[in-house]
């Protein structure tokens, strides 16, 4: 698996205002942007076509007609003439009569050029459902996602299918082929979302500058070919309040992921593939974040980190952590607030200068000959009240928790996020006398744990004096728990919290990953005798609400 680098981006969308609360100044932003109709229903004021004879009013709708009389032998546009369109929402009530060739489509962000032909981004439809739901580029690139996709195209202009939105038939379940259905776009900023009757069919991010459209012209299309009735009634626009790119304008947050190399095997310090999941994810889940993630070590791009508000480390650790190269550029970032996550074996680096940067960083890390890190069953049966467990339930999990980290003296600024009670086995048989194993068993560990029975911090949370965030999380291990909820909703709340983006009352809900999904990306073949169904077992059983504590 050769160094790259993905892009996922996430930015504000309509609608989710009551997760995050706007401040007052915020409020007086957003005042003026509400859905305001843009067609009377009774006359085509304020829409124009080089050729008016297709268009009229009926039954309430803008109609277009083809006819054996009238065909149209070349695609037709009806132009709004409201202005250009930048980040907006626009829904309408569509129907579309005649043959199984009858095609439409919405035009959103196009040139319009001299002949009245539009060309851009294009919500597509037709009559068959083949390309219903779906986002074209007319006159352009052509199909950027087919219904049920989820695409990434980057900055040279390559398509990646990141995700998809369910089976691409069932998406149209529902939709009345003779009667009236609804169509919903998004649009804001690179990312565009296209909905069906509430369901949504095709999401696209666009990172291709000389190719994406950030303005335009809205129009609606009626396809040249056979005999056809295209109506379009109910049209409302709302748009968006202008936003600014740069991340540290308060609105978008950036965070980048870095991976490190492969390492344990199959479905274990699965690095890349952890990070890809949980970059992705949290792009399409909160809507004041983008993603870049880096995988197979330490970026060579200069700029990887330019405009980052929190960065994430998956790696392996001790004395081959990734990061060691790279003290005094972590150190820079940490200084001016950049928040910074390590998951896992990332929490473990030597005692010294890389311990005591960590300490600065993160508030806590992985010592040798103090921390311990055993395979064992935690039950979390309690959390604290902090942003990182909103939406996280108490949970119980087998993984390599390590424990016992070397915290800031007092624990001063750090909040225990996971907390358990580990079993004296977890020392695997040290006993008092036995020479001290650097991650198993030592003095230290069976004080606290066996003598004073003191609970253990397997993730906490550290707000540094200049108000950067860091937060450290034992856990991931085992790539499968992942498909654990709550498990993974708290690390997503984490990284989001230390990016500064702010956390949904609910959390950061995302999709549970099936164990297909989990396959995806790793560093190693599938060992010939891999069951997938004891991982979907496993997922489906974590996820029940009476099994989640147990």
């Amino acid at each position: 698996m050769g160094h790259r680098s993905i892009v996922f981006a996430a930015l504000w969308m309509a609608g989710l205002a009551v997760l995050f609360p706007a401040s007052a100044a915020q409020a007086a932003d957003e005042s003026g942007y509400e859905f305001q109709p843009i067609f009377d229903g009774e006359t085509l004021d304020g829409w124009e076509s080089p050729d008016m004879s297709y268009w009229s009013v009926k039954d309430g709708a803008i109609t277009a007609k083809s006819s054996e009389e009238n065909p149209a032998t070349e695609n037709q546009f009806l132009v709004w003439q409201g202005g250009e369109l930048h980040d907006f929402e626009l829904k309408l009530r569509f129907r579309i009569l005649g043959s199984e060739r009858a095609n439409s489509g919405i035009q959103f962000r196009s040139e319009i050029e001299e002949n009245g032909h539009a060309v851009g981004y294009q919500a597509d439809i037709d009559r068959a459902g083949r390309w219903l739901g779906a986002l074209y580029d007319e006159h352009a690139r052509g199909m950027l996602a087919k219904r049920g996709q989820h695409v990434l195209i980057d900055e040279s202009g390559e398509k990646q299918i990141i995700g998809t939105l369910g089976d691409p038939k069932a998406l149209l379940k529902g939709f009345k082929k003779d009667g009236w259905n609804t169509y919903h776009i998004t649009a804001r900023g690179n990312r565009m979302v296209l909905r069906i009757n509430g369901r949504e069919t095709a999401v696209v991010i666009d990172n291709e500058p000389e190719a994406s459209d950030a303005h335009g012209a809205l129009a609606l299309q009626l396809h040249s070919g056979p005999a056809m009735q295209v109506q379009f009634k109910d049209i409302q626009l709302k748009r968006l309040p202008p936003r600014s790119t740069d991340a540290s304008d308060g609105e978008t947050k950036r965070v980048v992921f870095v991976s490190g190399p492969r390492s344990h095997g199959y479905g274990s310090h699965e690095h890349n593939a952890g990070n890809l999941l949980l970059a992705k994810q949290l792009s399409q889940a909160h809507p004041r974040i983008e993603t870049a993630a880096y995988t197979d070590g330490w970026p060579e791009d200069e700029k990887a980190f330019k405009g980052a508000d929190a960065i994430v480390m998956f790696c392996d650790g001790g004395g081959g952590h990734m990061v060691l190269p790279h003290l005094d550029q972590v150190d820079e970032l940490a200084e001016q607030g950049v928040g910074i996550v390590c998951l896992h074996y990332a929490v473990e680096v030597p005692e010294g200068e890389p311990g005591d940067r960590f300490l600065d960083w993160i508030g806590g890390y992985f010592e040798e000959y103090y921390s311990v890190n055993p395979h064992w069953r935690a039950k979390f049966t309690s959390l604290p009240d902090h942003a990182i467990t909103r939406g996280v339930e108490p949970f119980v999990i087998h993984d390599e928790w390590y424990y016992h980290m070397r915290f800031r003296e007092d624990m001063e600024n750090v909040t225990p996020i996971l907390t358990a009670m580990p079993p004296k086995k977890t020392l695997r048989g040290w006993e008092p006398g036995d020479e001290a194993h650097h991650h198993h068993g030592n003095k230290h560990v069976y004080e606290s744990v066996v003598k004073k029975k003191q609970p253990q911090h397997l993730a906490w949370a550290y707000e540094r004096p200049n108000g950067g965030r860091g937060f450290g999380f034992t856990g991931a291990h085992f790539h499968w728990n992942w498909g654990h909820d709550h498990f993974r909703t708290l690390v997503h709340n984490a990284i989001a919290w230390a990016a500064k983006a702010g956390v949904p009352e609910g959390g950061v809900k995302t999709p549970t990953p099936t164990a297909a999904d989990l396959e995806k990306n790793q560093d190693y073949e599938k060992p010939d005798n891999w069951r997938r169904a004891p991982i979907n077992e496993r997922i489906k059983s974590w996820n029940k609400p009476e099994n989640a504590s147990e």
